[in-house]
C-alpha cells in the first residue's frame, strides 16, 4: 500500500536530485509504481505535495540541527559542526531544487520556513546567547542583527554563481567569509577555543 508518507519521501528524493520542475506528477507516479489516483487521493496538486515535501525537509533539517547543538562542547564547536552539514546538503542537493521553488513557487520557501519555526534564526541566536554565557562571545554583541548576518554568509557559502567552485573551495570560503567575522566577536577565551576547533572549518569543504 503506498501511504502519504512514502509519497512524500520519493517525492522529496525527486525533487531534491532532480529539481522541482522537471520533477511531474507522472514521474513520481511512476518511481511509485502506482497511479495518478494514488497520488490525487492524499495531494489535490503538485504545489500541495511540493508544500508537504518541504514541511519534511525542513522538520529533518531543524531536528539534525538540534542534535549537533546539543552534542557540542560549546558554540564554536556547534557551527563547525553545523558548516559540515551545511555544505554537504548544498554537495548534493540540485540548485535547480531551490532555484524552481522560488521562480515558480514564489513565497513557498520562505512560508514552509516560518511555518518550521525560523529554526535556522533561532539556533543560531541560541549559539550566539550560549557564547555570551561561556564568555567566548562579547557580552555587548546584538544577538537579532549577529544571527541574521551568520545566516546570510552561510548562505553565501552555498552561492555556486557568485563563488563558483572550480575557483573558490568552500575552505577558501570558510577562511574568507566566516572564521574572520567569527574572530571580530569573540573574547580572548573564544578566540583561544577557534583556535583549536580550526580543523572543524578547515576540512568542510
Amino acid at each position: 500500500m503506498i501511504t502519504k508518507d512514502h509519497i512524500i519521501k520519493t517525492s522529496t528524493k525527486l525533487f531534491l536530485k532532480n529539481g522541482v520542475k522537471s520533477v511531474t506528477i507522472d514521474r513520481i507516479v511512476k518511481e511509485l509504481h502506482t497511479s495518478k489516483r494514488t497520488v490525487y487521493n492524499h495531494f489535490k496538486d503538485k504545489t500541495e505535495l511540493l508544500t508537504a515535501c518541504l514541511a519534511t525537509y525542513h522538520a529533518a533539517i531543524k531536528q539534525e540541527n538540534e542534535e549537533i547543538v546539543r552534542e557540542a562542547d560549546n558554540t564554536i564547536a556547534a557551527m563547525g559542526h553545523l558548516l559540515h552539514h551545511i555544505i554537504r546538503r548544498a554537495n548534493v542537493v540540485n540548485p535547480n531544487f531551490f532555484n524552481d521553488i522560488l521562480h515558480y513557487y514564489p513565497g513557498l520557501l520562505q512560508q514552509s520556513y516560518h511555518n518550521t519555526g525560523n529554526f535556522a534564526h533561532k539556533i543560531l541566536e541560541h549559539l550566539a546567547e550560549w557564547g555570551i554565557r561561556d564568555g567566548i562571545f562579547v557580552e555587548d554583541l546584538d544577538v537579532e542583527v549577529t544571527s541574521k548576518t551568520v545566516l546570510t554568509m552561510l548562505n553565501m557559502l552555498k552561492n555556486n554563481d557568485q563563488f563558483p567552485i572550480d575557483k573558490y573551495s568552500k575552505e577558501r570560503l570558510t577562511f574568507g567569509i566566516l572564521v574572520p567575522y567569527m574572530k571580530g566577536v569573540c573574547t580572548e577565551k573564544g578566540l583561544e577555543i577557534l583556535a583549536m576547533e580550526e580543523e572543524l572549518f578547515r576540512v568542510a569543504i
